[in-house]
């Protein structure tokens, strides 16, 4: 053999130092004894940066937004259905309550933005695929209704126009309550994206059991049996569309809804819905005091529950973002099956 092949069999071969197990095999070996010189290979990123960079909206104002925006989609059917069924003090708490709660939430959403000038260019255009320019538009057709509806009830005039107005709003209040879940599911956010089938169910269900709470706290307990029918079916919606939306989601991205800030939310708002859908459901058509205090109590914990509910979706979002596994570990997956599919294709 020519000292050329000694020389290129001496880079083929076994170096010391150079050619360390790895893998099974590598740990065999460890096992027998010796030591790899590879460590065993943990998740990280690019030093230690996260991959997503995560919403810089404003917790109070944006998870605000999502709340107050439901609460006034809920209200308004709230209104149109108590006005049809011969329930005034009902109708007129609820159209006063969507018209707050949607002045509030535009007020949220333009101070996350800066100036209100933003908001206004968001309306220069209408994009179908955006659910950030299609719910502009829709607030902006919405808002207006409300105030409608609310200033001729309290006037007592112009109550064709007001009838008007509570119908077009109710019409428009179950997208008012559910864009919020498909602007925040079209994201990268990871613990936000992979719930977009079931998470604008929850919102639906979180958004009435508000509007029921507000109502109950507001309205004579003799008109408020719509109010409790709709807490029995919010609060049912939208724990059971919730507990659906984790258990699809798997355990890994899942797990920031069961973590920290976001996990103490969710278990609150869970408590609080769940009781105050069964107190709404004691308070019967009794108008004495105890009915009244039992009233007030359900209608504050659904309340409180719902926008619980809402600040724990936004912190759980946020912290999926913050975290790289989230986004890195379901697309390994994701490609590990389409290769075992093999529909994968080569870059």
């Amino acid at each position: 053999m020519s000292g050329s092949d000694v020389s290129r069999e001496g880079v083929r071969g076994t170096r010391p130092g150079r050619d360390a197990p790895t893998g099974k095999h590598g740990r065999r070996r460890r096992d027998r004894g010796e030591r790899s010189m590879v460590p065993d290979a943990e998740f990280s990123s690019y030093y230690g940066r996260p991959i997503l960079n995560k919403p810089t909206w404003k917790p109070l104002d944006i998870a605000g937004y999502l709340y107050l925006g439901g609460l006034a989609g809920g209200s308004s059917l709230l209104a149109a259905g108590a006005q049809f069924t011969g329930r005034p003090a009902l109708a007129r708490a609820a159209k006063l309550g969507a018209t707050g709660a949607i002045s509030l939430s535009l007020a949220a959403l333009v101070h996350d933005l800066g100036r209100p000038g933003r908001f206004l260019n968001m309306l220069r255009v209408l994009k179908p695929t955006s659910p950030m320019s299609v719910g502009s538009w829709l607030l902006a057709g919405y808002a207006p209704l409300t105030m409608a509806a609310a200033a001729t009830d309290v006037a007592g005039r112009h109550r064709l126009v007001g009838t008007a107005a509570t119908a077009s709003a109710a019409v428009l209040g179950p997208a008012v309550v559910t864009y919020t879940a498909v602007l925040i599911s079209d994201t990268a956010v990871p613990s936000w994206h992979e719930g977009y089938r079931e998470l604008p169910f929850v919102f639906a269900g979180s958004g009435a059991t508000a509007a029921a709470g507000l109502a109950l706290l507001a309205t004579p307990p003799a008109q408020t049996v719509p109010a409790r029918r709709l807490a029995a079916l919010g609060a049912a919606l939208e724990l059971g569309a919730f507990r659906l939306m984790k258990h699809r989601m798997g355990g890994l991205l899942s797990e920031p809804y069961g973590q920290g800030r976001a996990h103490t939310l969710l278990r609150t708002s869970e408590l609080l819905t769940a009781g105050g859908a069964a107190v709404a459901a004691l308070g019967g058509l009794d108008t004495r005091r105890p009915a009244r205090v039992l009233a007030a109590v359900a209608g504050a914990a659904l309340l409180t529950g719902s926008a619980a509910l809402r600040f724990g979706v936004f912190h759980a979002g946020v912290a999926s973002a913050e975290d790289p596994k989230y986004t890195v570990v379901p697309q390994r997956e994701r490609l590990d099956a389409r290769k075992g599919d093999g529909t994968a294709t080569r870059p």
